[in-house]
């Protein structure tokens, strides 16, 4: 039984190894040397830890495996991989001159994306302790998360770099090294602030498809080959408007939720959480 309890753990290490070899290796290169290939694997990195973290989990549920250590372990994984190694990549992939106005901003930008990841998983605990036993809790706050995922943060924010660091972007998006690196740095204030938000974003297990099954493999199918195809060719690219498609996704629904009001059943699982409710 101890060897079953041990498989999703390890995955969960494995997604920590992940985010530790980022950072170390983000550390050991020079500045300015091979910034694409840097974010490139690094960004291959982040998005493998994202897949351990998603299926750690699941695999601890199907084998009936989880645990309190497993839950702890998962959330100091997830403040490693995803709450500091962007912030790692960001201020290395600038490279800016100490002591200036841009490079403070540069800190600050990074220390409140990784304090409000931080604080996001913190909140996360509390809720499903407090939800836990609650079936009926439970399944609907499976439905959406309060606050922006922290890897769908971190990927966004890394996908973001390695876009502007792409040859798409240098070709079709020119811009200088002042403005690119702001854009980077509020894009990373801009992140930690939706963590810790109450905005609502929508969960994969809102999807439900009223389609017949074969009809769902094929089009499964076709979808995965068009993945494929772009991480193949169109790797930035694609990380980018995945990601960012996400959080503007969540933003789009918690608008239109906002605009119906109270009153209206327009979307009203999107109705934004209020101060209290964590009180």
């Amino acid at each position: 039984m101890r060897q079953v309890y041990l498989i999703p753990n390890i995955i969960t290490a494995f997604g920590l190894a992940c985010g530790l070899f980022v950072i170390f290796k983000v550390n050991m290169v020079e500045p300015g040397s091979n910034g694409y290939q840097l974010l490139h694997s690094s960004a291959l990195l982040i998005l493998v830890a994202a897949f351990a973290d998603l299926i750690d989990g699941a695999i601890a549920r199907v084998i009936r495996a989880e645990s309190e250590f497993g839950f702890m372990f998962d959330s100091l994984a997830d403040a490693v991989s995803f709450g500091v190694a962007p912030s790692v990549l960001l201020l290395k992939s600038l490279s800016l001159e100490q002591g200036t106005g841009l490079s403070f901003f540069a800190i600050i930008g990074s220390m409140l994306f990784s304090i409000c990841g931080i604080l996001r998983l913190v909140r996360f605990n509390v809720k499903t302790s407090e939800v836990k036993g609650d079936a009926d809790a439970l399944a609907a706050a499976k439905k959406h998360f309060t606050g922006l995922p922290i890897p769908a943060a971190a990927l966004a924010a890394v996908s973001l770099n390695l876009f502007f660091a792409s040859a798409f972007a240098q070709k079709y998006i020119p811009m200088s090294h002042y403005l690119h690196a702001i854009v980077l740095i509020s894009s990373m204030i801009l992140l930690g602030y939706l963590m810790v938000s109450r905005w609502k974003f929508p969960s994969a297990k809102m999807l439900h498809f009223r389609v017949p099954s074969f009809q769902l493999v094929f089009f499964t199918a076709i979808f995965a080959i068009f993945v494929l195809y772009g991480i193949l060719y169109h790797f930035p690219v694609l990380l980018f408007v995945f990601t960012w498609g996400y959080v503007l996704l969540g933003l789009t629904l918690a608008i239109i939720r906002k605009i119906a009001g109270k009153k209206s059943k327009t979307l009203e699982e999107f109705e934004p959480d209020h101060e209290d409710d964590d009180s």
